[in-house]
């Protein structure tokens, strides 16, 4: 069963499935100093939109590296993709600005049993959104 997916990108157990979900939403007032009297504001529009995602998988139960690396690829095309949770909600468009992968227990050949990571997400808007 899907958790979330952003693009094509799926994740559940056999990919990766994360623990924790953080958003940060920010809203934009610019304020105008006024003598004797707090700053006036006016509000100007949405501001950033951030999706975090945190969690560890374990390589005798998933393919979490090569999910990984699958998320890295994405990240290096710069491309925006929807953001659909698991019930069908659109969250709208969102370009991967950050991956943290922490390795841990290690089998003989090298390769991770434990993988740490963490995934953090910028909504952007699909009308002035373009790759560099």
């Amino acid at each position: 069963m899907a958790l979330m997916s952003l693009g094509m990108f799926v994740f559940s157990v056999p990919t990766v499935a994360y623990d924790q979900v953080q958003r940060r939403s920010d809203w934009r007032h610019t304020r105008n100093a006024r003598v004797g009297a707090r700053a006036a504001t006016q509000f100007v529009g949405p501001g950033e939109d951030a999706i975090s995602f945190s969690g560890s998988v374990a390589s005798e139960i998933t393919d979490g590296s090569v999910s990984i690396d699958n998320l890295r690829d994405m990240a290096d095309e710069g491309e925006a993709q929807q953001l659909v949770t698991g019930d069908g909600r659109v969250l709208g468009s969102f370009v991967i600005t950050g991956i943290d992968v922490r390795s841990s227990s290690f089998w003989p050949g090298g390769s991770a049993r434990k993988i740490e990571f963490s995934l953090d997400l910028l909504q952007v808007d699909p009308q002035a959104w373009s790759a560099a």
